[in-house]
């Protein structure tokens, strides 16, 4: 285990942390350095990607390459950054609004590419930062104190969203267990392909319904299921489908209990890298972020005849 001596002098920035005391943000941030720290990441070759919200002040308060992106952006930055460099860790911080609202279509792409990112989604059911508006995963008929009238849209479920989308390592964690969640963290980074982690993340401002009470009464971990397994072991797809059902089927209970923990895990898909190194051989060798753009005069080396041949007469 990390010291804190470690985790303050390696990885917390000078930033002054502005966040409302008490905030669930803490605890992922207190989670965040300490995975980080365990796992001895490079600060120089791991990026924080981060959006817009409160969530996205994060990869200001980490002393790593941090990326403060647009509203609903990060994951694409992020896609971005990885395929330039698949050397890098990419880890990816959005608010429940942010990942799971503007920013859902890159969302479930990402699932789809199955690229080697890791997403931690600050879900606290309002947009906190614009004064508690209900966000994608308010249910339905709720009334946290800053809306008007109860919310009449129904909620998006991060697991069984990522469960469709193509995630293959898919968790859930709670903000205020702090040795837990970084336990979820450093599994997920060290998986190769794309992970999501939700994470309960209190809002004691704006919030007064889901509450470190309210969640505490509640919560339990899938680990304590006798037999609980959420790992595909084989490529059958019937295995798949099995650990699918059972993860999907346990993202559902809410009301009066609600599991953390590891919902699912497929070790045996491609992640896109590694897809684009099929057609590429040299691929990891040569990524685009090491090849040369210019000359030693500053003389670019990028030829667009070629490209635009069948087009014009050059």
């Amino acid at each position: 285990m990390a010291s804190r001596a470690e985790v303050k002098t390696r990885y917390k920035s000078d930033v002054w942390v502005d966040w409302c005391p008490g905030c669930g943000n803490f605890g992922i941030l207190t989670a965040v350095h300490m995975a980080f720290a365990e796992l001895k990441l490079d600060p120089s070759r791991t990026v924080l990607v981060s959006g817009i919200g409160c969530s996205g002040k994060i990869a200001q308060f980490t002393r790593v390459i941090g990326v403060h992106t647009l509203h609903g952006r990060p994951v694409p930055f992020a896609t971005g950054i990885k395929l330039a460099n698949p050397d890098l860790t990419v880890v990816v911080h959005g608010g429940d609004g942010d990942l799971l609202g503007i920013g859902a279509g890159h969302f479930v792409a990402l699932g789809r590419r199955n690229v080697d990112i890791t997403v931690v989604i600050h879900d606290n059911t309002v947009y906190g930062l614009t004064k508690g508006q209900a966000s994608p995963t308010l249910r339905l008929g709720l009334k946290p104190k800053a809306l008007p009238k109860p919310n009449i849209t129904d909620a998006v479920n991060p697991i069984s969203l990522a469960l469709a989308s193509g995630y293959t390592f898919i968790a859930r964690g709670y903000a205020y267990d702090v040795k837990h969640l970084k336990e979820l963290i450093k599994m997920a980074i060290k998986h190769k392909g794309a992970a999501v982690i939700d994470v309960l993340q209190p809002c004691v401002t704006y919030d007064n319904i889901h509450t470190r009470e309210w969640y505490e009464s509640r919560i339990y971990r899938l680990e304590e299921i006798e037999g609980w397994d959420p790992v595909v072991r084989s490529p059958d797809p019937e295995e798949e489908v099995r650990k699918k059902s059972q993860a999907c089927v346990k993202s559902l209970e809410w009301e009066d209990r609600i599991p953390i923990g590891v919902f699912y895990v497929n070790p045996h898909v491609p992640s896109f890298e590694e897809r684009i190194r099929g057609r590429i051989p040299n691929y990891y060798e040569h990524p685009p972020a090491v090849q040369p753009i210019a000359d030693s005069e500053g003389r670019t080396l990028v030829d667009l005849r070629r490209a635009f041949a069948d087009r014009f007469v050059i």
